[in-house]
């Protein structure tokens, strides 16, 4: 395993620890499968990579609640766009997480994750209440292409 990813992997076992829960092998290889991932992936993908990463099948269905629990630890963020899944940009940081803003090529579907600061988003939930609207989800993807895929058609 790369010391990235190992680096990544030992953080993340320290954040679910501090929250009282495990981050158990399964867990750790969803995420690893992830990591590795430079696009998005579809639980049926993950289960897919798992299989030839890992030696080893994994039913969808648990895939799904394996990154069930990823996104509830803020390991994992589910796109909701094209319901693929990618994992956090920011597990390695020690400072507080900002809401996400994904900027996903529709060339190639690499996903770029910036974080929102948080006077743009008291702004936009704001703008949102005067309409009578209540967010629930403060996720924002945006579409369109990336600097290489920009770089390449010139």
């Amino acid at each position: 395993m790369p010391i990235e990813i190992e680096k990544i992997i030992k953080k993340s076992q320290e954040t679910c620890a501090l929250a009282g829960v495990k981050l158990t092998n399964k867990r750790k290889n969803v995420l690893i499968v992830l990591l590795n991932s430079k696009t998005p992936l579809s639980a049926y993908d993950i289960a897919d990579r798992y299989k030839v990463q890992f030696q080893e099948s994994v039913p969808v269905m648990s895939v799904y609640r394996m990154l069930d629990f990823l996104i509830n630890e803020r390991l994992v963020h589910k796109l909701e766009t094209s319901g693929q899944y990618i994992s956090c940009a920011h597990i390695t940081c020690n400072h507080q997480h900002e809401a996400p803003q994904f900027l996903i090529c529709d060339h190639c579907g690499s996903v770029n994750e910036v974080g929102m600061k948080k006077p743009i988003v008291d702004e936009i939930e704001r703008s949102v209440q005067d309409t009578g609207f209540t967010l629930t989800h403060r996720q924002l993807e945006l579409h369109g292409i990336c600097k290489r895929c920009l770089n390449r058609s010139v």
